[in-house]
């Protein structure tokens, strides 16, 4: 099997270390050494070090992106409103497509997912896009069309919530490494059952 490419490299070791240090705890040296690559290749091939971490979260989250665009076109084409439960699971489902239980990968995509809801730095906040901006708003507009008592900023928090619970969720059965931990399965459906009730609550009083 050939070795991946110094890019490659990079993103590999950017994506574990962003995971375990958040944005400013990550220098471009520390990067490079785990990459084995030269200082300046990170400004060859990103520019920056904003622009590493939005091409990191950007190849971690592309394949749930389009699992959750998928999931919402094909729920669309069978009715114009579906029903907040049908909503979650396609929207968190893919969270735990892509997050396996027992599999470092999953690990540390989850622990990347927490270090972005939760890392106080900006750039954690404006590595987004268009591609990833476009799902977010589809999936507003149609929960806010099944749950039309909530404002827009309440309906953002509890969406922010679903990424929260299931990211922490996935992090937790990796680090307990119990042989009582529930399957992915189990775990999915659980979390589907509570964030639909959770996003199906009634608007909080002001």
């Amino acid at each position: 099997m050939a070795s991946p490419d110094t890019r490659t490299q990079i993103l590999d070791a950017a994506e574990r270390l962003f995971a375990e240090r958040g944005f400013r705890g990550t220098s471009i040296r520390a990067v490079t050494d785990l990459a084995g690559a030269n200082l300046a290749a990170v400004g060859y091939y990103f520019g920056s070090k904003a622009q590493l971490l939005a091409a990191v979260a950007r190849r971690v989250i592309e394949p749930i992106n389009a699992a959750q665009s998928a999931g919402l076109d094909q729920l669309l084409a069978r009715t114009p409103d579906p029903s907040v439960a049908a909503l979650v699971e396609a929207f968190a489902g893919p969270l735990f497509d892509e997050m396996p239980a027992g599999d470092e990968g999953g690990a540390q995509t989850s622990r990347l997912i927490v270090t972005i809801i939760s890392d106080p730095a900006q750039e954690m906040r404006d590595w987004t896009g268009p591609a990833e901006d476009l799902v977010r708003d589809r999936y507003l507009a149609a929960l806010a069309r099944a749950l039309p008592a909530l404002s827009e900023d309440e309906l953002w928090f509890r969406m922010r919530g679903i990424l929260a619970v299931t990211a922490v969720d996935r992090v937790q059965i990796y680090n307990q490494r119990a042989p009582a931990s529930p399957s992915s399965v189990a775990a999915r459906q659980w979390a589907i059952t509570f964030l639909a009730a959770a996003m199906s609550a009634p608007p909080t009083g002001t």
